[in-house]
């Protein structure tokens, strides 16, 4: 799956990997090859990020999942047991 940016998130990403290049590492660089770099790490790098994000999910979610018996338990037969705690109940 290929990770997509819209228009402005990557118009975002370009001038913040020029600032990081200029800042940090002192290379002035325009927008077609901070655009370039931009795509080579959506392509190269991103999935990297994406499947751990994705795995970090599954994960959780598992764990919500083995909770859900205690979460929404109910115990059967309570009928009796509730009728003879209430007050004025019948026995």
């Amino acid at each position: 799956m290929a990770i997509e940016l819209d228009r402005a998130e990557r118009e975002q990403a370009v001038d913040s990997l020029q600032r990081y290049l200029e800042a940090e590492l002192d290379e002035r660089v325009g927008n077609v090859a901070a655009g370039a770099l931009l795509g080579f790490f959506l392509e190269e790098i991103a999935p990297l990020v994406f499947n751990q994000a994705v795995a970090q999910v599954q994960e959780r979610l598992s764990q919500r999942i083995a909770e859900v018996d205690v979460e929404v338990h109910e115990d059967a037969f309570q009928y009796w047991s509730r009728r003879a705690a209430r007050p004025g109940g019948r026995r």
